[in-house]
């Protein structure tokens, strides 16, 4: 008998992807780079499993059925393209490479042209959720040949997260896709990861609030609007104490944010196709910061500073506080969700942004009841240009942006940064304005570069000799 599915990296999310694939009713092949990772799982982990161990790429690939389904899930870049390589040539026409990586999205169109030129079908799939979400049901963003998605659908619906709405699950379209849709994943994974790490630099430099009182605000915001898996892990993360110490083990860790690289990808991409998307960059640079501690340490000597405490009625500012991080969370869905619309226009991938907020709702690590009503106002305006327009988060804008305002206001009286919410209030603030100074950056193009400006009196463009007297 062959094996219907095959594993090319035994890493923890290998490992799990294997086990779930086998629980699910499907004979898995695995093989890993290190034989001895391989025979460690073996008896360690899929001891009894219909999981095959194999020891070479060779023998992996006559293991398989046909036509053969590999999933790689070896590091992104010059591993991927190693494994891929020596992978290609045993392979043969039809069969079928799905990269579940977190691959560079150009990455991936590079590698479907040469896959479709050895007449291979190819995938460039997202999978979020992280060893648990790969074990008990992940998210799977799948981009690529069509004909491919098909084979396996079956099966990827079978071991993907069960969500409200179905299989979290679904092919997002032609080339890379499916990796793009996971990379803004991630990009909004930063922002909101970053924003409660604002709220909880408020609560704690600000309030002077313990580890315990935090933990009891996200446990209450978990219960309502803002339920989601990155807040209920916060509050479990504030309540941790520290075996050694007896202390929280939260305020035992360094305070440098490390990053694989998918935030920045986001944001790059952002620039080069011209969508704004401030509060994703702003949390990539806030790592970038926080990676500075030796500099920050001396700085804290040399640049002084207000008094590190806000004053004023403590449950009156965790309100606001509640209103501020509930907006930017929105804003950091908004601006993630605008990337995939402008991203797919430019790209004619037809994404579907429905469908995009209904793979999210389950498995991956930004699932949160904010999908449930994101994806209702994708399904009934398509084209919703921004998240804000849409009900309910236009009257939440409208109930909470005082709120954002006061919050994001007293951190700077008191020295605290908060630059995800102060970028998702900049950001509604300046498109919800119908004249932006723009106008004085175009005339200042045109005197020094001769770039020339279009008037909102009379058709046509326009240069000025700016020297000459008027």
């Amino acid at each position: 008998m062959k094996a219907e599915f095959g594993i090319i990296g035994l890493a923890t999310m290998g490992q799990n992807l294997a086990l779930n694939v086998e629980d699910k009713g499907f004979s898995v092949a695995v093989y890993n780079r290190t034989a001895e990772r391989t025979r460690k799982f073996l008896e360690e982990k899929a001891k009894g499993r219909r999981i095959v161990p194999c020891y070479s790429l060779e023998e992996l690939v006559e293991s398989l059925s046909r036509p053969r389904k590999v999933l790689l899930m070896v590091k992104a870049g010059e591993p991927t393209d190693a494994v891929l390589e020596k992978l290609f040539p045993l392979l043969e026409r039809g069969d079928l490479v799905i990269d579940g990586g977190n691959a560079h999205y150009a990455d991936t169109e590079r590698r479907l042209r040469e896959a479709e030129g050895r007449g291979l079908l190819y995938l460039g799939t997202g999978i979020s959720g992280g060893e648990y979400g790969a074990l008990h049901g992940p998210a799977i963003m799948a981009g690529g040949h069509r004909e491919g998605y098909e084979l396996i659908e079956g099966l990827f619906q079978k071991i993907a997260a069960q969500g409200p709405e179905g299989p979290c699950c679904a092919y997002f379209g032609p080339g890379s896709a499916g990796h793009y849709v996971k990379m803004v994943h991630n990009g909004i994974e930063y922002a909101v990861m970053e924003t409660l790490a604002e709220a909880y630099d408020l609560m704690k430099r600000g309030l002077s609030m313990s580890c315990a009182e935090m933990a009891d605000v996200f446990g209450r915001w978990n219960q309502g609007e803002l339920s989601s898996y990155l807040v209920e892990i916060t509050e479990k993360i504030l309540r941790y104490v520290d075996p050694e110490t007896g202390e929280p083990l939260v305020e035992k860790i360094l305070d440098t944010a490390q990053q694989k690289g998918t935030g920045k990808w986001s944001t790059q991409s952002a620039l080069d196709i011209g969508t704004p998307a401030p509060t994703i960059a702003m949390a990539v640079f806030a790592r970038v910061i926080s990676a500075l501690k030796a500099e920050r340490t001396e700085a804290e000597k040399l640049l002084p500073g207000p008094e590190l405490h806000l004053h004023g009625d403590r449950e009156e500012f965790l309100s606001d506080l509640f209103g501020a991080v509930y907006l930017t969370v929105i804003a950091a869905y908004a601006q993630g969700l605008r990337q995939l619309r402008d991203a797919s226009a430019e790209r004619g991938w037809g994404l579907d942004l429905s469908e995009v907020a209904r793979v999210w709702m389950a498995g991956c690590i930004i699932r949160s009841s904010l999908l449930v009503l994101i994806r209702k106002a994708f399904l009934e305006q398509p084209d919703l240009p921004l998240l804000f327009l849409a009900e309910p988060f236009r009257s939440a804008w409208e109930k909470h942006h005082v709120a954002l305002r006061r919050v994001v206001a007293r951190a700077h009286e008191a020295g605290i940064p908060v630059p995800a919410m102060d970028s998702a209030l900049d950001f509604v603030d300046a498109y919800r304005t119908a004249r932006l100074p723009a106008n004085l950056i175009q005339a200042q193009r045109d005197f020094f570069g001769a770039h020339t400006y279009q008037r909102v009196d009379k058709e046509g463009t326009f240069h000025t000799d700016w020297e000459a007297v008027a």
